[in-house]
């Protein structure tokens, strides 16, 4: 059985304040784009029960395999019924430390193939439990659909944001940006921003001035160019840029295809038409 987890980009983020518990709050909206990795899980009899198999290919991911959320997903499985022997393999394309959630929904849709696959019987809720606990981003993913994601991510609302025909381009610079770094230098605002009315309330043209990241504000001077991303993808007529989440990627909407971009070694573009 074979999964394709998804990317996501984030329209607008707001870190309000910093939780006593060393988390932050935030209010962001996620939607999924068709940037995806692939996942594969089989029983295999040779294998012993309880036992996992894991190999990854595509992009490298750092640390040892054993340590990463599709495994920490299967553990959480494994330590609530008795498992078959399995085989598993990530193929990575979602690069690391990019603000596309690459990982997040990597655990999350390991959760969902193996509950699947073995047929576990796992309600939604369930489900939306055991991904909180991999990670605050992957409850988002159980759900292929736009959400408001507030608290520390993990609390979850669907938003009717339809962006149909227009066209995404996602430019991720090679550049690895530490999130926990980010966090602690970004200033958090202190209020909500009500980004889930802004963004449905108003045309896509408008987004510029209504729907920050306040991320950026750190990132584009700790990484110049990360903000020479935006700006560029502005200069060549997207009609909203952003970063996503933490960064590295960048990302611009545009109503008509847009012109190719040349960009220096190391930087990666893929271009979608929602």
């Amino acid at each position: 059985m074979i999964v394709f987890p998804p990317a996501k980009i984030n329209l607008g983020l707001n870190v309000v304040r910093r939780r006593t518990d060393g988390y932050h709050e935030i209010e962001s909206v996620m939607l999924p784009i068709p940037l995806q990795d692939a996942l594969e899980a089989v029983v295999d009899p040779a294998i012993s029960e309880g036992e996992v198999v894991y190999t990854r290919s595509g992009l490298p991911v750092p640390g040892d395999a054993s340590g990463d959320l599709c495994m920490k997903a299967w553990g959480l499985l494994k330590e609530r019924h008795r498992l078959p022997g399995l085989r598993m393999h990530l193929h990575k394309v979602i690069p690391m430390g990019a603000g596309l959630g690459g990982g997040s929904s990597d655990g999350a849709h390991t959760l969902l193939l193996l509950d699947g696959l073995l047929k576990l019987g796992h309600s939604q809720e369930e489900l939306a439990t055991m991904a909180a606990s991999l990670g605050s981003d992957c409850p988002f993913f159980l759900n292929g659909t736009p959400q408001l994601a507030q608290g520390r991510g993990e609390l979850l609302r669907p938003v009717a944001i339809d962006l149909s025909g227009w066209w995404l381009t996602v430019v991720n610079p090679g550049i690895h940006v530490p999130t926990p770094e980010v966090y602690r230098n970004t200033v958090p605002t202190g209020e909500l921003l009500d980004l889930a009315q802004r963004l449905t309330a108003h045309p896509v043209e408008e987004w510029r001035e209504l729907v920050p990241n306040v991320m950026e504000s750190y990132v584009f001077q700790a990484y110049p160019a990360v903000g020479e991303l935006k700006a560029r993808l502005l200069s060549m007529g997207a009609v909203y840029a952003a970063m996503s989440g933490s960064g590295s990627t960048v990302y611009g909407l545009f109503r008509e295809e847009p012109q190719q971009m040349t960009m220096p070694s190391g930087h990666v573009i893929w271009s979608f038409k929602l």
